[in-house]
């Protein structure tokens, strides 16, 4: 079985008398050390999609197994033992604790769930910043660090717990072109040298080409799956021109 299999999942939010088909009948298998991009419009269902797929919103309709296991039918704190033991976020805005410092934010996760010693967190803490190049920013706060290694003290922490998954909602989103090429490198390190399951979120073209697989969604539904990026931009020029 594949490290990710959705079948058939619906998720459909109710607003009063008016409901909103987020996804519409995904069935997708994501395999374990693949790099995916998914991409669309606002409004596509891509964030819904990360959603379910980081098991933080769960499916109206439809079954996913992550890792072997169902996630639909799981409780609420069942659902957040397994995101915290697989898989680690990354997002747009960085959400770093302005007042504590790099490894202090990367320390975070760890008071979470197995109980570590603080010396233990501190050398995890301290591992994860040296791998992302910020082994000399340890102490500064998020003030002090500019946006991109803001992200990478994101990354840091989102590998701290040492998750089988790495998922990223437009993690280059308030990045500048240089800084953005590096923040995808990266990812792109990560998932090469610790065959870590990469996926992230983005409307940019650019960021989804560094992806060795691309799925282009569209009203809530899968429009193109490829490994060429080529045939998943011109999807996306398609979905511009109707």
């Amino acid at each position: 079985m594949a490290l990710i299999e959705l079948t058939d999942v619906a998720k459909v939010y109710r607003m009063g008398e008016m409901e909103v088909h987020a996804l519409r009948g995904v069935t997708l298998s994501i395999e374990k050390g693949e790099h995916v991009a998914l991409i669309g419009p606002s409004g596509s269902g891509k964030s819904t999609l990360m959603n379910t797929l980081g098991c933080l919103d769960r499916p109206t309709h439809g079954d996913y197994f992550l890792d072997g296991s169902n996630v639909v039918p799981m409780s609420r704190d069942a659902r957040a033992r397994i995101r915290n033991r697989q898989i680690g976020f990354v997002f747009q805005n960085f959400n770093l604790l302005a007042r504590t410092s790099a490894l202090e934010n990367v320390e975070l996760p760890l008071l979470y769930g197995a109980t570590k010693s603080q010396r233990k967190r501190r050398s995890v803490a301290s591992e994860m910043l040296d791998l992302v190049g910020l082994g000399d920013r340890m102490d500064h706060h998020p003030g002090q660090l500019s946006g991109g290694q803001q992200q990478r003290v994101a990354i840091a922490r989102a590998l701290s717990t040492n998750p089988n998954i790495l998922m990223g909602d437009e993690p280059t989103g308030n990045l500048d072109t240089k800084t953005s090429r590096e923040v995808i490198e990266l990812f792109e390190k990560l998932n090469r040298e610790k065959n870590l399951t990469v996926i992230l979120v983005t409307h940019d073209l650019a960021v989804a080409r560094n992806a060795r697989r691309n799925i282009v969604m569209r009203d809530g539904e899968i429009v193109c799956d490829t490994t060429d990026s080529k045939e998943a931009a011109e999807a996306v020029t398609q979905m511009q021109t109707l």
